[in-house]
């Protein structure tokens, strides 16, 4: 019988989950696994930061619904990847860190790069642990990935030291799993499914929140369930974080500006993967009398922060086509209606500040400018803090993973690795990125891995000098001990171009939509660095 060797068995295990790319930074500790994945057929994606290539999987996963894949080299590399695998956990992407690791007959001995791994990411995975047979590594790849993908799902990490990898065993003696995880997205029985439909059919002012949770739902096509409900109930719905996307941006039951105050006035509040956190005001912006009914496939996340008065788990696509199909139509024109024209007013008074001209740009210019440019078909990374939170509301997303953003986690750096992953697995979709200019400075030199790699990619910096929101609490509470908030004006665009890439710099309003246009049509990876005027507000992350 033939024999191969550990890395080939790893890849031969992945490529059975789904998964056809990862994303690496070559190191002596996982040659094996890459030999291995180019064997199989597995494309080998390779960047300059271990960070950079745990976002990259975790945008993977977050478009494609599937394992996504990072491989990092022994004790820096792994301890490289640990902010990354942190923002996959807050995001619950089923992402699969492999870590190369010292030889076996070195443990304990002062090997080089030896590490006890493991111990390191109990708290930001749901699964950690070392394989040591090379007979069974696609054993341990099956129990990495049921975990993965358990509850709403989360990162894992397999330490595989490098003599298992490199060790050869007969393909016979290998026990090849299947059917290791479930595939059958769970529902609400008969009695509390009634229940349900019953507070709905007595509702007046529902209305249906679908957060992170919705975007890791099993069910067949979430879209369709989540339209289907909203559309024969006849409610307000609005979608937050990775949720974003389920329906089109255009939807007329979509809102976008208003959440904070349909919730206030709802008397009933369908919660579909909703996190009551620090976005959500911890479920206080609902109305304490509302009638809240929260559905999540992560148990831990029922009445978090906010009671549920019937909180179930389950798979919230799942449930979402169920009441489609049971509630009856809605006869919520006024409620609608009094939400729409709050949206509508609130859309007013931004099309006015988006109108402002002249330079350094205003920030909701360089946002109007920013979404009509990119449209509703490309994919839009987003990376920074104050920047992403205004520029999000403009951009026009229509599909799951349209809007990359970094998450819960609030991890800057996320925008070059995430355009990576999306133009790896869709190189004829346009990506886009959204930067601040603080955020760029984290993984501005992945624009290497985009021009390496050849994918064109049109990156916008939104350049105030400074560190914005961090520089408007220092303002607000130590006016007279301002440090480390500011950064100059720099050139960034010029840096691209060093690499080999297409740079541009904006002063003013009117040259931005023309400097995006050559961008684009450079069909080089492009950045535009655009100096925009200082926001004198502190986000909501920080109490404002």
């Amino acid at each position: 019988m033939a024999k191969i060797h550990g890395g080939q068995a790893i890849a031969r295990a992945l490529r059975a989950e789904g998964v056809d790319t990862v994303f690496v930074l070559p190191g002596g500790h996982i040659l094996p696994t890459i030999d291995g994945c180019v064997a199989e057929g597995i494309k080998v994606v390779d960047v300059r930061h271990e960070q950079a290539a745990a976002h990259a999987a975790d945008a993977y996963a977050r478009l494609t619904g599937r394992l996504g894949v990072v491989v990092a080299t022994a004790g820096p590399g792994v301890t490289d990847t640990i902010t990354g695998i942190a923002n996959a956990w807050f995001a619950n992407s089923p992402v699969l860190l492999i870590g190369g690791r010292h030889l076996t007959t070195e443990d304990l001995r002062g090997g080089l790069q030896e590490m006890d791994h493991p111990r390191m990411f109990g708290s930001i995975t749901k699964w950690a642990g070392t394989a040591f047979d090379e007979s069974r590594l696609p054993e341990y790849i099956a129990t990495a990935a049921r975990h993965a993908f358990s509850g709403r799902g989360g990162p894992v990490f397999l330490d595989i030291p490098w003599d298992v990898q490199a060790g050869m065993v007969e393909e016979s003696a290998i026990a090849w799993p299947s059917g290791y995880r479930a595939d059958r997205p769970a529902g609400l029985d008969d009695d509390t499914l009634n229940e349900v439909v019953r507070i709905l059919d007595r509702s007046e002012r529902p209305v249906v929140f679908a957060g992170t949770g919705y975007r890791w739902s099993r069910y067949g096509d979430p879209s369709a369930a989540l339209s289907g409900l909203v559309e024969t109930l006849n409610a307000p719905v609005f979608l937050n974080s990775l949720a974003r996307g389920t329906l089109r941006w255009d939807h007329p039951l979509l809102g976008n500006r208003t959440r904070s105050d349909a919730l206030r006035a709802a008397d009933v509040v369908v919660a579909l993967g909703v996190d009551w956190d620090f976005r959500t005001g911890f479920g206080k912006k609902v109305a304490d009398d509302a009638t809240v009914i929260q559905i999540d496939a992560e148990s831990s996340r029922v009445g978090w922060n906010r009671a549920a008065a019937i909180g179930v788990v389950a798979d919230p696509g799942a449930v979402a086509a169920q009441l489609a199909d049971r509630v009856g139509s809605g006869g919520h024109d006024d409620w609608v209606a009094e939400i729409a024209a709050i949206e509508s007013q609130k859309q007013m008074v931004a099309d006015e500040m988006a109108a402002a001209d002249g330079g350094p740009v205003p920030p909701e210019r360089f946002a109007r400018e920013v979404a009509e440019f990119f449209g509703e078909d490309t994919i839009v990374a987003a990376d920074g803090g104050d920047i992403v939170s205004t520029t999000a509301k403009w951009l026009r997303t229509s599909r799951p993973g349209g809007l990359l953003d970094p998450g819960p986690f609030g991890c800057l750096g996320v925008g070059a690795p995430f355009a990576l992953a999306a133009k790896s697995l869709e190189p004829d979709t346009r990506v886009g990125i959204v930067y601040g200019d603080g955020s760029f400075g984290f993984n501005g030199m992945e624009f290497d891995s985009l021009i390496r790699h050849g994918m064109p990619v049109v990156g916008v910096v939104g350049n105030d000098g400074a560190w914005n929101n961090i520089k408007a609490i220092h303002r607000m509470l130590y006016p007279d001990r301002m440090v480390a908030t500011d950064l100059g004006i720099v050139r960034y665009d010029l840096m691209v171009e060093g690499l080999g890439g297409y740079g541009e710099f904006v002063e003013n309003a009117s040259e931005l939509r023309p400097a995006l246009e050559r961008a684009q049509d450079s069909g080089l990876p492009a950045l535009v660095n655009v100096h925009i005027a200082e926001q004198f507000r502190i986000s909501s992350a920080y109490g404002g």
